[in-house]
């Protein structure tokens, strides 16, 4: 079985041009973004495997899935574009991403807000997520792939 062809994560709001070493759009690695189009499909799998874990777990400490099944059927009947191939929490995310403001009860469209952020509204806890994914993946950035300056520490 032939697996579908990674697409691209880019969501046209590139910061590493302007010096970051992890975009604040797609979430991928300066390097990452720069050399996407010379990977191989294996090598886009695994960046697109790390992203959606990453934001997956994001979303999982704000919302919860109630009906994967109704998350879709919204996503379809709404036109809204997702990855297939990623998890159900992922979809959420795009659902919210578009809907934050045309969702007014949870429940019609198969989540709920968890207790401890159900104070918070939907753009809030949107951009709670986008920034918990970003710290995620600079941290994971920081730990992995960030060479440290070994000149710095000496005095």
């Amino acid at each position: 079985m032939d697996l579908p062809r990674v697409k691209t994560p880019c969501i046209g709001v590139c910061s590493t041009g302007i010096g970051d070493l992890v975009c604040r759009g797609c979430k991928r690695f300066s390097h990452e973004v720069i050399q996407w189009n010379g990977y191989s499909e294996e090598q886009k799998r695994i960046v697109d495997q790390r992203l959606s874990d990453f934001l997956s777990k994001c979303v999982g400490n704000y919302l919860n899935i109630n009906d994967s099944s109704l998350v879709k059927w919204q996503l379809d009947v709404q036109q809204i574009r997702y990855n297939k191939n990623h998890d159900e929490n992922c979809w959420l995310f795009a659902l919210v991403k578009a809907g934050a403001g045309q969702i007014t009860t949870t429940a019609d469209y198969g989540f709920s807000i968890r207790r401890e952020h159900d104070q918070l509204n939907l753009f809030e806890i949107r951009e709670m997520i986008d920034s918990d994914f970003y710290k995620l993946s600079e941290a994971h950035y920081d730990r992995y792939i960030s060479i440290p300056d070994l000149f710095d520490s000496v005095v």
